[in-house]
């Protein structure tokens, strides 16, 4: 089988969740843990930290990736879904994963496959791991695909944790209330493990501290230790933050080449984890840390985070796809100049879409679409619910469909939003 053929087999044969959703989830970790004796503890051979939470943990992943190539370390970074190619979802120091790799990798072990069934996720995180051992990676930054507990990543034993934030998404598979799913995502701290929480919240700071005590572990809450009030944009379209831990500057005039504001929480995480891992002996030094910041795109490659696609009208696309996370993009939104405001949107069936609607600009022109995946909800359906809260426009079949006729429609001084769905932002990608 040549690379294409390889995906078509992996798509087909092993159920993947982000496009199939319930049928592809396995509630335990027994297909990890056969595959991962299979290929002799690949894990092992390399140390790690590990990044779970509801929001912000891909670009916290790529955070840390960047600082530690800028520190001269041999990164592997594991994070799902991907956009454009599947090889992103597995890279060393920014570089996917070879073609000929993936190739021979489902070549070699087609047979286990086919005996264990894994799912396609099971399979990946398998493949990152055998491929980061042979590779001899100084250390790998790995996200969690989903929840936490139950996530086939839960196998590492890594140097720190870190838990991002908490918000109601994958309710069916993580629980109801927010209480409920910081279990699950507590499910990646370790004995003599120090974790680190992203955001203090009222609903999960006590589960998270006796989660901590359970374990035997330190517990730190990175909002607790840096502040940052404000950014401001610097003439090369970056954003610069002053950094405060005890009312005294940390950082100053620091950079991070990502645009979204909601990115002042991420960066608050990262920050206090790169404390813990100089603690651990990891050499990060403060040069490190910007260049790192300032360079996170072009070291690893992240796409999708209030990503700028064009100018005249400006053009913007983001991953956002559950409430928390949508509320912060619209806020952004409403905070960038524009005259006329067109939204390219389509969503999954599975979320609870009505609180999302609700949210959603009303003085904006809408194109309603669908991605190209099983999951995604008919446009049609997705235009009708819409109409309810008085969120008007007009039904695209295919996403390309939609976005070409918002182009067709803007002004100059007109503002493009594509989200919804990563799937959305993927194919306009």
């Amino acid at each position: 089988m040549n690379y294409q053929e390889t995906l078509i087999w992996l798509y087909s044969q092993l159920p993947m969740y982000q496009r199939q959703g319930e049928a592809a989830y396995k509630a335990n970790l027994n297909n990890t843990l056969e595959l991962d004796e299979y290929f002799d503890h690949p894990h092992r051979k390399f140390k790690s930290i590990h990044v779970a939470g509801t929001n912000g943990k891909g670009s916290v992943s790529h955070m840390l990736a960047s600082v530690l190539q800028e520190s001269e370390y041999k990164v592997g970074l594991y994070t799902s879904p991907h956009l454009k190619d599947f090889r992103e979802r597995i890279r060393i120091n920014g570089q996917m994963v070879s073609e000929n790799f993936v190739v021979k990798f489902v070549k070699d072990h087609r047979a286990k496959f086919e005996k264990i069934k894994p799912s396609f996720f099971e399979m990946t995180v398998a493949m990152a791991f055998d491929y980061f051992a042979k590779e001899n990676i100084d250390v790998a930054v790995v996200e969690v695909g989903m929840g936490g507990r139950l996530d086939s990543t839960n196998i590492i034993h890594p140097d720190l944790s870190i838990i991002t934030n908490i918000s109601l998404d994958h309710t069916f598979f993580l629980g109801n209330s927010l209480s409920e799913i910081a279990k699950e995502k507590a499910g990646i701290i370790k004995k003599d493990t120090p974790v680190v929480i992203g955001e203090t919240q009222t609903e999960t700071e006590t589960s998270f501290k006796n989660f901590a005590q359970e374990k035997q572990t330190d517990i730190y809450f990175a909002d607790q230790y840096y502040k940052s009030e404000y950014a401001l944009l610097s003439i090369d379209n970056k954003q610069v933050f002053n950094i405060n831990k005890n009312n005294n500057i940390a950082y100053s005039d620091l950079k991070l080449d990502l645009l979204g504001t909601y990115q002042k929480k991420n960066l608050l995480t990262v920050l206090r984890s790169i404390d813990l891992l100089i603690e651990k002996g990891y050499n990060i030094k403060n040069q490190a840390i910007y260049n790192g910041l300032e360079r996170v795109s072009k070291n690893t490659s992240l796409q999708g985070r209030w990503q700028i696609l064009g100018f005249n009208p400006t053009i913007v696309c983001d991953t956002a796809h559950n409430l928390d996370g949508i509320t912060l993009v619209l806020n952004q939104l409403n905070q960038t100049p524009h005259k006329n405001l067109h939204i390219v949107v389509g969503v999954v069936d599975d979320k609870n879409i009505g609180s999302i609607l609700e949210i959603l600009p009303k003085n904006a022109k809408y194109y309603f679409t669908k991605a190209n995946i099983p999951r995604a909800l008919d446009q049609n359906i997705l235009k009708e619910k819409a109409n309810k809260f008085d969120l008007i426009g007009d039904a695209y079949g295919r996403v390309q469909e939609a976005f070409v006729s918002a182009k067709e429609n803007a002004g100059v001084n007109d503002l493009i939003f594509i989200g919804g769905s990563t799937f959305v932002v993927a194919e306009v990608l």
